[in-house]
């Protein structure tokens, strides 16, 4: 039987901080664990998002070329994590890329030609929602480009990305990884939610039914990709909150920007949330 009682317009203007608010929910028998993981996660995200200031501040001052590439399934929640992280950056020097699907003009150059002219300038640092890896696992899998296609991309990429470090530009490459039960989750509530409706694409509906050919992709996509140069690091994100702050984490410690040692929490990402790829890696996607 559920005994909670709702918390009054007065009580909760009578409250003058969240250890006070923890009380009276407890008192009140409601959602105490939620609400104080939620207040936690907000503590957590102001005290990050504090430290990504000081590094962009940094990379401006040291002309420093940062580029931060999120992939992974749809539903991963790659536009979440990109959000977090951009919602305090000067945008004078932070930038999104989403890219639209080709022109036909783009469809008829290298295929890199594009994304070369979206990679961060001195000082600047870029997010990529999505990027060159397209062709590593959603066009194969729904059959947007040809064999040859993305097998001379797989050879690419190495030299690629290579090209890249040796001229002292920094790529950081998250793959989210959801599992299937959690993907189906999330796209049901997309099609709930009138403010994510947007987000549900015919793409997305396959997403299910063509799940073991992503997989098979992804790992193909890891085994020639995954550099000493450029590795890639898988983050869980059935834990939305928790996959944000540790993604977070995990950039902010490739860094020894000013003032680093006056961070307020711990800037080393938890290995049970993030890890580099390895073939022995158990993967939930």
């Amino acid at each position: 039987m559920d005994n909670s009682q709702e918390i009054t317009a007065e009580e909760f203007e009578n409250i003058q901080n969240n250890e006070e608010l923890l009380v009276l929910v407890k008192q009140k028998n409601g959602s105490y664990n939620k609400v104080k993981k939620t207040l936690l996660y907000n503590k957590e995200l102001r005290l990050l998002q504090i430290e990504l200031v000081k590094l962009q501040r940094w990379a401006s001052k040291e002309n420093k070329r940062i580029a931060v590439v999120f992939e992974g399934r749809d539903a991963a929640g790659k536009g979440g994590n990109i959000r977090r992280f951009m919602e305090h950056l000067n945008p004078r020097s932070s930038r999104l890329v989403a890219l639209n699907k080709p022109t036909e003009i783009e469809k008829g150059q290298w295929y890199f030609q594009r994304y070369i002219k979206e990679l961060p300038n001195p000082g600047e640092i870029v997010f990529f929602d999505r990027s060159w890896y397209n062709r590593a696992v959603v066009e194969p899998v729904m059959g947007f480009c040809s064999e040859q296609q993305y097998k001379e991309f797989l050879v690419q990429v190495p030299e690629f990305e290579h090209m890249m470090y040796e001229d002292g530009l920094i790529i950081i490459k998250f793959w989210l990884s959801i599992s299937k039960d959690e993907q189906l989750k999330r796209f049901e509530g997309r099609k709930e939610n009138p403010l994510k409706r947007w987000k549900f694409s015919p793409v997305d509906k396959k997403g299910q039914t063509l799940w073991d050919r992503y997989t098979h992709y992804k790992g193909e996509m890891f085994s020639k990709t995954h550099t000493s140069y450029s590795p890639w690091m898988i983050i869980k994100t059935n834990d939305k909150k928790v996959a944000r702050l540790e993604a977070m984490r995990h950039v902010l410690s490739q860094f020894n920007y000013d003032g680093k040692a006056d961070a307020k929490t711990i800037l080393n990402p938890d290995p049970n949330v993030v890890m580099r790829y390895y073939r022995s890696n158990i993967q939930i996607d």
